[in-house]
């Protein structure tokens, strides 16, 4: 099984010509992950790495129907019309990697994709991979294997810090998600929990939230209600930042008493979620629960 993507997705990659767009699309391809096509506006009748390019999504998915999952490497001033552009091409997720979307852009473009059905991953955020089945982002495939841990994560680098010590220690993933670090994302923790609830290969998730915002509180209170029945592990990142700087990610800024490193264990402790104060104590925690 796997969350989200799998050996069934079939990838459309917006913004496929771009140095990044270009550069990923051949390591997705490495890994394994089925791209289908690619969109670039005016490079249609192109190849990169042998993948044709449409202009536009609409063309893409006539030619392709079998595509249902969509990355951006769209620049930011372009990135929301290509947002939407996919979601009314009909595609089940959205992986947008761009940074430096404004906010309310973000804000209205989520909206939209919930209001179709369309899940929306990031933007500003590595992407998903399901181990050994299909990468759709930008995280180094290798660091990662086949297992029973699903990883939900605010931060990237982290995302793979912990995921290459779960794998040395011999413990494999089954999905790992990058949400993002900016205020508004689309997949938020307690959205990606509900499809690790039902996913029957995850027995254990490991949460990695920062300061800022309330989205770890929220997932704890869906532990605490009992709609998350699996063991958690959580590693909050920021214990040592000054109350009211931002630290990193946009959405990781403290403000009017909330998203202290202080609240966000408390309340995953209060919901028994086991907390590692650094990330090297995630894999034995995780054997602990396993």
């Amino acid at each position: 099984m796997a969350v989200l993507v799998g050996e069934d997705t079939r990838v459309i990659v917006q913004g496929i010509t771009g140095r990044e767009g270009s550069f990923h699309t051949k390591l997705m391809l490495e890994y394994g992950t089925k791209i289908v096509a690619g969109v670039t506006p005016g490079k249609g009748g192109q190849e990169v790495h042998g993948v044709p390019v449409y202009d536009t999504m609409e063309e893409a998915v006539a030619e392709h129907p079998e595509a249902n999952t969509s990355i951006i490497f769209v620049p930011a001033r372009f990135a929301s019309d290509a947002v939407y552009e996919a979601i009314d091409a009909g595609m089940k997720v959205v992986v947008v990697i761009t940074e430096h979307i404004p906010v309310h852009e973000t804000m209205k473009f989520v909206n939209y994709a919930k209001s179709k059905g369309t899940v929306i991953i990031g933007p500003n955020c590595p992407g998903i991979i399901t181990p050994g089945a299909a990468k759709v982002g930008i995280m180094p495939g290798h660091i990662f294997k086949p297992g029973p841990v699903g990883i939900v994560s605010r931060s990237g680098t982290l995302t793979y810090e912990i995921a290459y010590s779960l794998t040395r220690a011999g413990i494999g993933q089954s999905t790992a998600i990058g949400i993002g670090g900016d205020p508004i994302v689309g997949l938020t923790f307690t959205e990606a929990m509900e499809y690790f609830e039902k996913d029957p290969q995850t027995k254990v998730l490991v949460l990695i939230g920062e300061i800022g915002g309330d989205m770890e509180e929220r997932a704890a209170k869906m532990i605490e209600e009992g709609r998350f029945t699996k063991p958690v592990v959580a590693f909050i990142a920021g214990r040592t930042a000054p109350p009211g700087k931002r630290m990193g990610h946009a959405g990781a800024i403290i403000m009017m008493g909330t998203g202290s490193y202080q609240d966000k264990v408390k309340a995953l402790e209060k919901a028994g979620v086991r907390v590692a104060r650094i990330p090297q104590e995630i894999p034995k925690l995780v054997e602990e629960v396993l």
